[in-house]
C-alpha cells in the first residue's frame, strides 16, 4: 500500500521509531527467531514489556509464527506474576530490563519456563533481544491462521481474585478495527494516535495497534506511568489528532490543569 517508509510507532522522549516497512521485516524475523529458538506453535509467550518499539515487533512476530503472546500488566507485584506464569504455562518470558527485578524472583522455580528474553541489558542465564533476533536467517512468512484460532491471551485485572486469562481469536483483531476503529473513532491514515492506556490492556492494544495500523496511522507510545501532568505535557508537545484515555484520567487531567491555572 506504499506505506513502507511511513512511521508506524514513535517513542515519546527517546526519538526511537519504526516504519511500517521495518515493522513488517522485523516482525517476520521475530517469527523466524521464535521457531529457531524452539518455541512451538500454540505455546504461550509471556510479555512483561513496557510500551516501547520492541513490543509490536514481538507481538506481531508471535502471531506470524502461530505462537500465542500473553501481554502482562507491567504494574503488578511479583507474586501475581508468579500466579499468571504458572496459570498460562508460558514456556518463554520476554521482559523489559527495567522490570527485571520484579520478574526475576519467580523464574527459577517456574516448572514451565524454558527461556527468558530481556529487552536491554540481559542478565546471566537470559538472552538479549538483539541476540534473539539474530537467531533468524531472515523474515518468516505468516502462518495460515483460521478465523477462530486463538491469537493471544490477556489477563483480567484481578479485582475479584487472581487475574484470569482471556483468550482472543485472530478474527477479533480485524473485526474490532473495522467496527470501533473505523466506524466509531474514524481513524485515518494521516492521524497521529496516542493512548494513555497501555498495550497490555485490550483497550490500549486496540487504540495503539490494531486500529491505527489498519489504516496506516502513526502511533505515539510512552513507556512511563500515565500521570496527569505527564499526559498533559505529551499532548501539548506532540499534539496527537486522536487521544484515548479513561474517565478517571480525564478528570485528573482537568483537575491538574485547573490547579496549574490553565485557561479554559
Amino acid at each position: 500500500e506504499g506505506r513502507s517508509q511511513k512511521v508506524a510507532f514513535r517513542e515519546g522522549g527517546t526519538g526511537r521509531s519504526r516504519t511500517y516497512g521495518a515493522l513488517a521485516e522485523m516482525s517476520g524475523r521475530a517469527a523466524a527467531a521464535f521457531a529457531a529458538h524452539g518455541v512451538a506453535r500454540e505455546e504461550r509467550v509471556a510479555m512483561l514489556v513496557l510500551d516501547q518499539v520492541e513490543f509490536p515487533i514481538l507481538f506481531w512476530g508471535a502471531l506470524k509464527a502461530g505462537v500465542i503472546p500473553v501481554p502482562l500488566n507491567t504494574l503488578l507485584a511479583t507474586p501475581v506474576y508468579d500466579a499468571i506464569l504458572r496459570d498460562s504455562r508460558a514456556t518463554t518470558l520476554i521482559v523489559s530490563a527495567a522490570l527485571w527485578e520484579v520478574a526475576a524472583p519467580v523464574i527459577d522455580d517456574n516448572p514451565y519456563l524454558k527461556s527468558v528474553i530481556v529487552i536491554g541489558a540481559a542478565p546471566s542465564g537470559t538472552i538479549g533481544f538483539d541476540a534473539f533476533m539474530a537467531l533468524a536467517d531472515g523474515p518468516a512468512d505468516a502462518f495460515d491462521a483460521s478465523d477462530d484460532e486463538t491469537a493471544f491471551w490477556l489477563y483480567s485485572s484481578g479485582s475479584t481474585g487472581q487475574p484470569k486469562g482471556v483468550t482472543h481469536v485472530h478474527s477479533a483483531l480485524r473485526a474490532t478495527a473495522d467496527t470501533y476503529g473505523a466506524q466509531v473513532l474514524g481513524m485515518r491514515e494521516d492521524d497521529v494516535v496516542f493512548s494513555a492506556a497501555k498495550f497490555f490492556f485490550a483497550y490500549g492494544l486496540g487504540n495503539s495497534m490494531t486500529f491505527p495500523m489498519s489504516v496506516g496511522a502513526t502511533v505515539l507510545i510512552f513507556g512511563g506511568r500515565p500521570t496527569p501532568d505527564g499526559i498533559v505535557g505529551i499532548l501539548r508537545e506532540e499534539q496527537p489528532s486522536v487521544f484515548c484515555g479513561v474517565p478517571t484520567l480525564y478528570a485528573a487531567m482537568v483537575a491538574h490543569m485547573e490547579a496549574a491555572g490553565a485557561p479554559d
